[in-house]
């Protein structure tokens, strides 16, 4: 189930950052308000035309994936995920 594959990813972001690794305030605030967009989007469990949250997860892919490479990889798994299932 798609919708199960993308908690399993936004799960991993959580831990990732979790690890506490070297982001600034800004960067941590903005990965934690896009992890509370996706579980939102979860939790509606219901697929819009909507492309904003997935554009968001795509512009915080190109922000971290030179500095934070890990962090840039589960993202796009979550853009893929979310195209996946229709978001």
């Amino acid at each position: 189930m798609p919708a199960r594959e993308l908690q399993e990813q936004l799960n991993t972001l959580r831990e990732q950052l979790e690890q506490n690794p070297p982001l600034t305030q800004e960067e941590r605030d903005h990965l934690t308000q896009l992890a509370t967009q996706i579980q939102a989007q979860i939790d509606i469990e219901k697929a819009t035309n909507d492309t904003s949250l997935a554009d968001s997860v795509n512009l915080a892919v190109e922000r971290f994936e030179v500095d934070h490479p890990t962090l840039a990889v589960t993202l796009r798994s979550i853009v893929q995920t979310l195209g996946n299932i229709g978001i």
